[in-house]
């Protein structure tokens, strides 16, 4: 099996993609690009057999709904009270807030942060894999699936705060090495260097191990009452098993 993962941003220069090989005796980084561009990510997603994008695949169906229908004219005005309480409504998913409820971390808003430029060009991609072919399903159920790197860290019982920023390389370093010692039989090999350097570097390898881990059936996915948003919305595989099962029957 290959699996890829995307640490997507809306520039090449902060994206990352890395690819994972597994086999019966383990797995080994294959190959890891820092300042990727769109033909190098279309690449990955195309060659493997699943690919994590962290960034959100689909907007919230309110914040849709509510932007169509401010565009239209059509808005009818809100009956309740205009607060916090309502912007959050139309500002997080459905995945979002299982996912907080599971890990306690949220994500950032794709209706009402800057991850949205992130998303645009995600959707772009997303396109044009359809285009070529592959199967793309938001809810995770085709080639690509949506990851989030510090929640699968944190499933994963492995620092998941503070190792973001040049301020903080010692940090992310110390990632690496509990990332080492927890999967002696994952070989970043020449790589290693780079991920010590380059926190896109390790969002991107943690996103192709919960690329594994939704692959062999051992990540979240959407019950059947949330499928119908997540078809739309996108859906977070958050891991649901030790990071040591991912190289059980490692040639599946």
């Amino acid at each position: 099996m290959l699996t890829a993962g995307i640490d997507l941003a809306a520039e090449d220069a902060n994206t990352a993609v890395a690819w994972i090989r597994w086999s019966a005796v383990g797995a080994v980084l294959e190959e890891l690009v820092v300042g990727a561009g769109d033909d190098e990510l279309l690449r990955a997603a195309s060659a493997a057999d699943k690919a994590g994008i962290d960034c959100p695949l689909g907007w919230p169906e309110p914040f849709v709904e509510f932007v169509v229908a401010h565009h239209r004219g059509e808005l009818a005005a809100p009956t309740d009270l205009i607060g916090r309480d309502w912007r959050r409504t139309l500002a997080w998913r459905r995945t979002d807030v299982v996912t907080h409820e599971l890990t306690g971390r949220l994500s950032l808003s794709v209706a009402a942060d800057r991850i949205a430029h992130t998303a645009m060009r995600c959707a772009a991609l997303l396109a044009r894999l359809a285009e070529d072919g592959q199967p793309v399903d938001r809810s995770g159920g085709g080639t690509v699936v949506e990851v989030y790197p510090a929640a699968s860290l944190k499933q994963w019982g492995l620092p998941h705060r503070g190792y973001k920023g040049r301020q903080n390389s010692g940090a992310l370093s110390d990632l690496v090495d509990g990332l080492i010692a927890s999967a002696p039989w994952l070989h970043l090999g020449a790589f290693e260097p780079v991920c010590r350097g380059s926190d896109h570097a390790v969002d991107a390898v943690v996103a192709a191990l919960t690329a594994r881990a939704a692959a062999i059936g051992q990540a979240t996915r959407p019950s059947p009452a949330d499928m119908l948003a997540a078809t739309t919305e996108g859906w977070i595989a958050l891991p649901t098993t030790p990071l040591t099962s991912l190289t059980a029957n490692a040639k599946g």
